[in-house]
């Protein structure tokens, strides 16, 4: 186990580094986020339109915050002082980096831990042959429920720090790869079920047939504006969570051959996921643009109207969790190595200090849901 971030860390091949860095940026905006945006904004057009914003900006942020890493061989903590030149102040950005790492897993986390539990309830067969006042209740319980999201949140928590603890290679490298091929698996088998349901082929339509004049309608201020943090927000870019694993990266790859694979894959989940949701909700006659709750009450719904929605389910809810999970290893390890690097803190130490913090500062996000929601 590596106990620093230093020139030799690195991962042990190149698609491990290509997965794990994917996995980083493959989250709940992929899988969440992404379906309902689709359902929201006009499905193709707006799908479109987030293309064209991760091709002229997603792509070069990334190409940038990779080579910041692999140029200075150190995570956030320490890149911005070994390049920059005599005299500047870049070096202070590395506190907005971390920041922003901990502000994204102060809510990050609890959603997992809700993906997490809603896979629980349906392996346990919670909603089978659950009314929809159920199903509805059921999520409004587990909000007003601070226990509940607490449990599940440090279980997401001590997840995604047990994968770092083992270091790169053996921890981060290994698991994700796992991870990532079982979630790739999973969306094959759910798109491939949802294509072939009943009535899926207006929702197919929708979703891959553009139509401009519904653009009009909906704004195409509004319609730009969510595509383009869509395209942001699905990558994990502007926070330095990408140039930590730009730092474990060989000199001898190209830094925008390898963004456009990861970028290419992160892509491919989303459209999958889309693939997965919206044919689904035209099969069963509901709007696709429900919002957040469209995973936690619109498909819970449609999933006690199928055959075997018991294991469809579960399988819905273990892949929008091996989604988050992933991203949550990635922000971690962006996270433990920043403050290796910066107070040359073994490993164990990092990990130690850092489950405690984290879980800290998701209780605030808890209590919001829950005693301080009036």
């Amino acid at each position: 186990m590596n106990d620093s971030n230093n020139p030799m860390d690195s991962f042990a091949t190149r698609i491990g580094f290509i997965l794990v860095s994917a996995g980083c940026a493959i989250g709940i905006g992929n899988v969440w986020k992404f379906p309902y945006l689709c359902g929201q904004f006009g499905g193709a057009a707006f799908i479109l339109i987030y293309l064209f914003f991760l091709l002229i900006m997603g792509i070069p942020v990334m190409i940038c915050e990779f080579g910041i890493g692999r140029g200075s061989r150190r995570s956030a903590a320490r890149s911005f002082d070994i390049l920059e030149p005599k005299g500047t102040r870049w070096h202070h950005f590395k506190w907005i980096s971390i920041i922003g790492c901990y502000m994204l897993m102060m809510y990050y986390t609890t959603v997992t831990g809700w993906m997490l539990y809603y896979c629980y309830l349906h392996f346990i067969g919670t909603f089978v042959g659950a009314a929809p006042k159920t199903v509805v209740a059921t999520f409004g319980a587990m909000l007003q429920s601070p226990r509940t999201m607490g449990f599940w949140m440090i279980l997401a928590c001590l997840f995604g720090f047990v994968v770092c603890f083992f270091g790169i290679q053996n921890g981060v490298e290994r698991i994700t790869k796992f991870m990532m091929v079982l979630l790739l698996g999973l969306m094959v088998i759910l798109a491939v079920h949802s294509l072939f349901l009943e009535g899926a082929e207006a929702g197919i339509r929708f979703y891959l047939v553009p139509n401009i004049d519904a653009l009009a309608k909906i704004g195409w201020g509004n319609v730009i504006f969510a595509a383009m943090s869509q395209a942001f927000f699905t990558l994990s870019i502007g926070m330095g969570g990408m140039a930590i694993f730009g730092s474990y990266l060989d000199k001898k790859r190209s830094l925008a051959g390898e963004s456009v694979s990861i970028v290419l894959l992160d892509t491919c989940v989303a459209l999958m996921a889309g693939l997965i949701v919206i044919p689904s909700c035209f099969a069963f006659g509901v709007e696709p643009d429900a919002g957040p709750g469209l995973v936690f009450i619109t498909l819970p719904n449609i999933f006690t109207q199928m055959a075997g929605g018991r294991i469809w389910g579960s399988l819905f809810f273990l892949f929008l969790f091996c989604a988050a999970l992933s991203t949550i290893v990635g922000v971690f390890e962006n996270i433990v190595s920043f403050w290796m690097d910066l107070f040359g803190w073994k490993r164990t130490k990092a990990v130690g200090i850092n489950i405690l913090l984290i879980t800290v500062l998701s209780i605030p996000c808890i209590l919001g849901f829950s005693v301080w929601s009036g």
